[in-house]
């Protein structure tokens, strides 16, 4: 896509701060944390939100086998974290590409709405 904030980042027209990276996933440290720890997760490949990756695809496997590499390269593996999707405009989604969040370094709480 391109207009798509992530494919640019992905393709390294934007810079940004890699934590890591391979054929399929790349991930980042969020421009804005909401925690000591907050990395954006995303598949290389374009796909506007979770419900557009397509039945069959590997691509969600991937990125929880990225984050399980992190949370043990950052230590909080133990102590607990929080990963994230939104989907869609009332789900928060603010860039249309998929992407998860990986936060920690805190306590988190349920929100109240």
């Amino acid at each position: 896509m391109e207009d798509c904030l992530f494919c640019k980042i992905a393709s390294r027209e934007i810079p940004t701060d890699i934590v890591y990276e391979d054929d399929d996933v790349i991930a980042f440290n969020d421009i804005d944390p909401q925690a000591p720890i907050h990395i954006v997760i995303i598949p290389r490949e374009h796909f506007d939100n979770v419900l557009n990756v397509p039945a069959g695809s590997e691509i969600i496997g991937k990125i929880f086998v990225v984050i399980n590499k992190l949370a043990v390269r950052y230590g909080i593996s133990q102590d607990g974290f929080r990963i994230v999707n939104n989907m869609g405009e009332d789900g928060g989604q603010s860039v249309n590409h998929l992407h998860f969040h990986l936060m920690a370094g805190r306590k988190f709480s349920w929100p109240a709405g």
